[in-house]
């Protein structure tokens, strides 16, 4: 392979062909340290014609690729298996934003973007890049599409996919599809954007994309509603719906037991909401009309909630400040349980009309089959996306609780998703983590139609083997 690595420097430069062991850690463990792989070497590209050339040297010498972003994925789909005969195809260096186009309302960029830098330059020209993210600090644009990330703003805007038009993709022949249009409408055959975003690298490889820009804007208010049980919840979202329509941009759902696991590791982000209620909702309205009018709304709103008997208390943010305060709140749930130890996760979507008897049923089988195991449940409820995690009980070793028992609970979560019509991963992809599972619950004929297009697509099986579909 030592010819293989020269031909690799040849093309980017053998400062970007990185194959000392402390230079390519870092790109070998994913951000839940769950998986760990090796690598013949980290490759750092500049450009898209560079890629194209080294999936073409790659094909010929048999070697698979990883394609990786910021490598904040929960399921392993950016990470490297045991063998040693794979590289990383790290995407840092590709970071340009290479034009906002004002009248058209887009943007488009390199895949290696920082999401938070995008949000930044798009608001900076005026727009509002909808798309955001815990992990938006580190987070890619590539991964962000490769997943098909959803985040916050699902409920107004729509994943990642729904945010983009166009897409540059390096194939596994080399070949680079130049689709990097702005158009809205585009009825000409197959449409090959939607068949590479979520496709997590497995059949193509993302370079640069078209995303959608808005109007930023001008009026923004956030509130923290207690509520007793999750059928209230609902009730009030349907409110929310009907009176605030297209103005409704965030509603999040946080347990009780989600809060408090927050506040014991970050003492500052104590529920302001006092008395520990069962759920604690974050609702956020905006728009492009004044500050008055969508406070009186949001008010209006929370009085009929209240005399509904929906809500038993609320706090509407009387600042920005306050605001993302709410905001962190809910983001350090995921970063205070990665504090806790290891933990079952479960980021699964059912019908709202379902949310109910979902998380009822799952909790009581949950805790009969596991007395005083701890369920984590939080999530994007407008979009009925939870994270349903489990964490072991007070004073049980985590790792030995998760050893033993991930693979039951994963079955018994997973068969009350199919129960209730549901899907086994909402936003974070499929990757490594859920590749067995995913057979069973897409079902024969759809399972075999994801390999017939791998196959097709990547008759090597040259792009991230082993991710998605295997083959």
């Amino acid at each position: 392979m030592n010819d293989f690595l020269v031909q690799l420097a040849q093309i980017i430069g053998i400062q970007y062909v990185l194959t000392d062991h402390e230079d390519i850690a870092p790109y070998l463990t994913d951000w839940r340290k769950r998986y760990t792989g090796k690598a013949l070497a980290v490759v750092l590209p500049r450009a898209t014609l560079e890629i194209a050339q080294i999936v073409s040297l790659c094909s010929s010498k048999g070697v698979s690729i990883v394609p990786q972003g910021g490598h904040t994925g929960f399921c392993g789909g950016a990470t490297p298996d045991a063998s040693g005969n794979q590289i990383v195809l790290n995407f840092k260096r590709m970071n340009s934003i290479l034009e906002i186009d004002a009248e058209n309302q887009t943007i488009t960029v390199e895949a290696g973007c920082i999401l938070q830098n995008v949000q930044e330059a798009a608001a900076g020209k005026g727009f509002l890049f909808p798309l955001s993210l815990g992990a938006e600090g580190s987070c890619m644009i590539g991964g962000n599409l490769a997943t098909n990330a959803g985040g916050t703003n699902v409920l107004r805007y729509g994943n990642a996919r729904d945010l983009c038009l166009g897409l540059e993709v390096v194939t596994a022949k080399g070949d680079i599809w130049n689709g990097l249009k702005g158009l809205r409408k585009d009825n000409t055959g197959y449409d090959l954007r939607d068949l590479f975003v979520g496709s997590e690298g497995t059949l193509g490889i993302i370079t640069a994309a078209v995303m959608k820009l808005y109007p930023l804007p001008i009026s923004q208010w956030t509130t923290l509603v207690a509520t007793d049980d999750i059928h209230s919840t609902i009730s009030l979202l349907n409110l929310f719906q009907k009176r605030a329509t297209s103005l409704l941009t965030g509603f999040e759902m946080m347990t009780h037991e989600s809060l408090a696991l927050t506040e014991r590791h970050f003492p500052h982000m104590a529920n302001p909401i006092k008395g520990s209620p069962p759920y604690t909702v974050l609702i956020e309205l905006s728009d492009h009309e004044s500050e008055a009018h969508v406070r009186q709304l949001l008010e209006d709103v929370l009085q009929e909630a209240f005399e509904s008997n929906l809500i038993s208390d609320a706090i509407i943010a009387s600042n920005l400040s306050q605001a993302q305060g709410f905001w962190h709140m809910r983001e350090h749930i995921t970063l205070a349980q990665a504090e806790e130890g290891a933990n079952l996760k479960h980021d699964i979507t059912v019908p709202l009309s379902a949310l109910d008897g979902f998380i009822r049923e799952t909790d009581a089988l949950m805790k009969a089959a596991y007395p005083g195991v701890r369920i984590i449940n939080f999530g994007h409820l407008g979009d009925g996306n939870l994270h349903y995690n489990i964490a072991a009980p007070k004073g049980v070793d985590p790792k030995s609780f998760n050893l033993t028992n991930e693979k039951p609970i994963h079955e018994l979560v997973y068969a009350q998703v199919e129960r209730y019509k549901g899907s086994i991963s909402a936003e974070h992809g499929v990757g490594q983590l859920k590749l067995e599972g995913l057979r069973a619950h897409k079902g024969e004929v759809a399972h075999e139609l994801m390999k017939s297009i791998k196959t097709a697509l990547d008759p090597q099986n040259l792009l991230n083997p082993h991710k998605v579909v295997s083959i």
